[in-house]
């Protein structure tokens, strides 16, 4: 009987064991407030919920200035009171 591993399996390994460690689960933790916000506002606030668009590269358009208008008000936001220190 043989056992085959992945050839990545060591890197695999790795990164599953230090994303254990309480410095990850604290930025993992951070997720919702930031990268899973952002989507969560394009869906309320942008109508990305749904489209009434027809076609892929319509769609495309839509969601490619919706995230564009998000980045302006991110950097509005940054100028007007500072980046926040990571």
């Amino acid at each position: 009987k043989m056992i085959h591993r992945h050839l990545w399996q060591d890197y695999i390994d790795e990164v599953d064991h230090l994303r254990h460690t309480e410095l990850n689960k604290t930025i993992y933790a951070k997720r919702k407030e930031t990268i899973e916000r952002v989507f969560a506002d394009a869906k309320e606030k942008h109508g990305m919920r749904w489209t009434t668009l027809r076609g892929l590269k319509k769609v495309s358009m839509q969601a490619m200035l919706t995230f564009a208008a998000i980045n302006l008000k991110k950097l509005a936001n940054w100028t007007w009171r500072g980046p926040c220190p990571a």
